[in-house]
């Protein structure tokens, strides 16, 4: 997954290199987002039939394809291409490897389990800024470097994941496989449709940081060094983990609308941070944002992956995440395209007033409807 957000501090390089717009950049990002959601509607549920392993192999071999689409970058249609091969890859990792994960791990371990595979997730996406920015402001070739150290990283992976048993007894015959949409059972609807809403206000904050912030930091708030970039996406994402720490001391029923809450003083925090020009603030915007952020996304992939039947699982679960990149992708392309208009400062603050009106909503209808669940 730190793949997936290696080239956040570097854009401005790539602008730079390439000569390209704002709007440009949130059209790359969401091409990444694109491909993660059309993967997971059309083999989300691969991995329920072919077994998790070989889908996680083959997502490894794909964000390989992408990091050498990076290293011999010059020009957009790479950059396109090793984005789209990147959202590819983490779409086939959100179901399947979140659902491995889940049954490795024994019966009465399955709370510490899910823990473990969201924070993987979000501590994955946290460390590519903070790997790609540090190599990329002290490091040789900054537009090299990161992606063969993330190769290193993928061939250890692969061989650690080839080690790994097979969770998914064969069946015979096998079904066959085919497009499934969003396959969400009957059994799992009330529980997805407020842990749905809940990921989408929170990944709409991540997306924020992963494809505008570079450009916040450098051009609203006056600081260019890439290693101050790659800590404070950092810590939006550590702040997440943290988040999902907390949730079952807080509870899934009352962990959802808290997420929320906590999420949208977290934005208001990243708004003033624009209006008065503060770095401080914005981290501080970033901490708070990341921590509701985190402790609703567990909450809700918790709610959806405990009532969610065992043969659909990986596929209920690939469902949520469609949902939620749809919300990291779209806000942030409708932030690249108000800054025509706008500026940078004027997108965001019409971006934070959005996300603050959907994540308070959110809030509300959670505390007057909280979803039923097995916990």
């Amino acid at each position: 997954m730190a793949g997936t957000t290696l080239p956040t501090p570097l854009y401005g390089l790539y602008r730079e290199q390439i000569g390209f717009s704002e709007l440009m950049v949130t059209v790359v990002f969401a091409v990444y987002a694109l491909g993660v959601i059309a993967t997971l509607l059309v083999a989300g549920d691969f991995s329920d039939v072919l077994g998790r392993r070989p889908v996680l192999l083959f997502a490894l071999g794909l964000s390989v394809l992408s990091a050498v689409c990076f290293l011999y970058e010059g020009g957009l249609p790479l950059l396109f291409a090793g984005r789209l091969l990147s959202g590819f890859a983490a779409g086939l990792f959100s179901g399947a490897a979140t659902a491995a994960v889940l049954e490795l791990a024994a019966q009465e371990q399955r709370g510490r389990a899910g823990f473990a595979a969201t924070a993987a997730n979000m501590g994955g996406l946290g460390c590519g800024p903070l790997l790609s920015g540090f190599l990329a402001q002290y490091a040789p070739w900054p537009l090299r470097l990161p992606f063969l150290v993330h190769i290193a990283l993928l061939v250890v992976a692969i061989a650690v994941t080839g080690a790994l048993p097979e969770t998914v007894a064969r069946r015979t015959p096998r079904p066959p496989l085919r497009p499934q949409g969003m396959v969400v059972p009957e059994q799992t609807r009330e529980a997805f449709a407020p842990a749905g809403l809940a990921a989408f206000a929170g990944f709409s904050l991540l997306g924020l940081f992963t494809a505008v912030s570079p450009s916040f930091v450098a051009q609203t708030l006056g600081d260019r060094n890439l290693a101050v970039t790659g800590v404070i996406v950092f810590s939006v994402f550590c702040s997440s983990t943290a988040g999902q720490l907390l949730m079952p001391r807080v509870g899934v029923r009352r962990a959802l609308p808290a997420g929320c809450l906590v999420l949208t003083l977290g934005i208001a925090l990243v708004a003033s941070s624009l209006l008065v020009e503060s770095l401080p603030v914005l981290v501080v915007g970033a901490v708070v944002g990341g921590l509701g952020q985190g402790l609703g996304f567990r909450a809700a992939l918790t709610s959806v992956s405990a009532v969610a039947p065992d043969e659909h699982r990986g596929a209920t679960i690939s469902a949520f995440f469609v949902v939620a990149y749809v919300g990291i992708s779209l806000p942030v392309v409708g932030v690249g395209a108000l800054t025509l208009a706008l500026g940078l400062r004027g997108a965001g603050l019409v971006f934070a007033g959005c996300v603050m009106l959907l994540s308070a909503g959110v809030a509300v209808f959670l505390l007057r409807r909280p979803p039923r669940t097995r916990d």
